[in-house]
């Protein structure tokens, strides 16, 4: 097990924090669309005010490369947060710099201040030192609290922690103790659920999810590849060619654990007014494609999820955004919320469709970060992870 510095191992009181959080957010026109995020990183900002440290914060917000796109500011961020902690929230329009650097130190014990995106600055996804040493230099101990981006060695998850002393904070502690217990000593049977488009993106995830469980259940465009590297045509569906030898040895490997679609939602097109009907996934007509999981499939994962003491789910069974091919994952959503097993969602789209179903607090730990919950299964080092290790 991971032996992280905490916020409990910081001298706090009094000084000036530079935090760390992940408030990439989906906007529309300046406005934030679902603010699950920001709400995330409170307990941890609270934690900071109640010892009367001053708060610096940062985070990213898309990918901007390197470029200032004002869609893409942190100042609405800002101005929510504000609104969430009953308090005015002070916004920089620099991550470093003059303004910044005076911004920070006019800090009283209380106040906080939220930095422009770090990802204006293309020292950032680098982890240019410098420009970590001079992020670094506008706080007196650092927090990350962004476990969305552990696995990614940026100048501000990774960088910064060489300059100060440095610690996880409440949501990061919270992600790794529910994502490492699942990892070493999980509630038996242990059920993987796995979709999502590619297959390429979570192979290692899928090697490793073999060992620790007893049933692993593939949907998605993932399945895809699966079923046709045995061979079946799967016409206009996405499939990853590329991945048929990985998919074949995964198949060998994991023997009867492995469960995947046997019947399928095809449509005639990509579009919610398409004509659908239900087949076998061996009889996937000429022209059509594959959206998602059939009812056969859907009651057969619903059965396995029903049985399990502990459920990781990753990733949508189709393109549930488009009401026709919903059902796989609205449905599986609910069979994990009822199943009275200790479940954990991986962040995303997966979070997204348990957001949707009204079924968060039916959920044991719905996970803010897909791709790091994943490479914590996985067993990388997580470099954000790393540098934060007693």
């Amino acid at each position: 097990m991971m032996n992280l510095r905490t916020l409990r191992d910081l001298d706090l009181r009094e000084r000036r924090v530079l935090l760390r959080v992940d408030f990439n957010v989906p906007m529309k026109d300046g406005a934030i669309e679902d603010d699950t995020r920001i709400r995330a990183a409170l307990p941890t900002i609270q934690f900071l005010l109640d010892h009367e440290a001053s708060i610096v914060i940062c985070s990213h917000l898309g990918r901007p490369k390197g470029r200032v796109v004002e869609e893409l500011s942190l100042r609405p961020a800002a101005a929510h947060l504000g609104q969430l902690i009953g308090m005015p929230v002070g916004f920089v329009g620099q991550t470093t710099g003059p303004e910044a650097e005076q911004a920070a130190q006019a800090l009283e014990s209380g106040e906080l201040l939220l930095l422009e995106n770090t990802r204006f600055n293309p020292e950032e996804t680098k982890n240019v030192p410098e420009f970590a040493r001079a992020l670094a230099g506008l706080g007196e101990v650092y927090v990350n609290d962004a476990f969305g981006t552990v696995h990614r060695a940026h100048a501000s998850t990774e960088g910064v922690a060489h300059f100060l002393p440095s610690a996880a904070g409440l949501l990061v502690e919270k992600e790794v103790q529910y994502l490492e217990t699942t990892l070493v000593n999980p509630a038996r049977p242990f059920v993987a659920v796995l979709g999502g488009a590619k297959i390429s993106d979570k192979i290692g995830v899928v090697g490793s999810l073999i060992e620790r469980t007893e049933a692993l259940l593939i949907g998605g465009g993932m399945a895809n590849t699966f079923l046709a590297a045995q061979g079946m045509d799967m016409a206009e569906s996405l499939t990853e060619p590329e991945s048929y030898s990985v998919a074949l040895e995964l198949i060998e490997i994991a023997g009867e654990k492995l469960h995947l679609p046997s019947d399928a939602i095809v449509a005639d097109e990509f579009s919610p007014e398409a004509s659908t009907q239900v087949v076998g996934v061996e009889n996937v007509p000429a022209g059509w494609r594959v959206l998602d999981i059939g009812p056969q499939t859907l009651e057969s994962f619903k059965r396995l999820v029903a049985d399990a003491a502990t459920v990781f789910w990753n990733g949508p069974m189709g393109v549930f955004e488009m009401a026709p091919f919903a059902a796989g994952t609205t449905d599986l959503a609910r069979a994990i919320a009822q199943s009275g097993s200790v479940s954990i969602v991986g962040g995303g789209d997966s979070a997204s469709a348990i957001r949707q179903a009204g079924l968060v607090d039916k959920i044991t730990h719905l996970s803010t970060g897909g791709g790091a919950s994943l490479a914590l299964l996985e067993g990388r080092v997580l470099p954000g992870l790393a540098v934060l290790q007693t």
